[in-house]
């Protein structure tokens, strides 16, 4: 079972800026792997905001670019989102996903965070 653990959400006034964390085990950390942030609101699809794979190409959703960085910490295990001039419609229930690959005995499949919420106020 592929351990994933988030954090780092809160309430925050619009313009002011937050950090997540998604944190798993050093052996996912070894596998290839593509590291993903969604975030979802009541009633609409969960959608995709923002990529990173293991050898750092990353991927925003067209209304983050510029706002947030996704990055990560190889020697944390952890990677993260960072989100700078929060708007009230960027609140939402964010959640971190590990994509793994088969390769090199890595378990394969998508494991996902237990979501972080993420409240923006004008």
């Amino acid at each position: 079972q592929v351990q994933v653990e988030e954090s780092g959400g809160g309430s925050v006034q619009a313009g002011e800026s937050l950090r997540l964390s998604c944190s798993t085990t050093s052996s996912v950390f070894d596998c290839r792997r593509r590291m993903s942030w969604y975030r979802e609101v009541p009633g609409k699809e969960r959608e995709f905001v923002a990529e990173i794979t293991k050898d750092n190409s990353t991927n925003y959703a067209d209304s983050e670019k510029g706002r947030f960085t996704i990055s990560q910490d190889i020697a944390k295990n952890t990677f993260y989102l960072q989100m700078n001039s929060l708007k009230p419609e960027d609140t939402a229930m964010y959640y971190c996903k590990f994509g793994l690959s088969v390769l090199q005995n890595c378990p394969g499949g998508h494991y996902w965070g237990q979501g972080t919420q993420v409240t923006v106020s004008s």
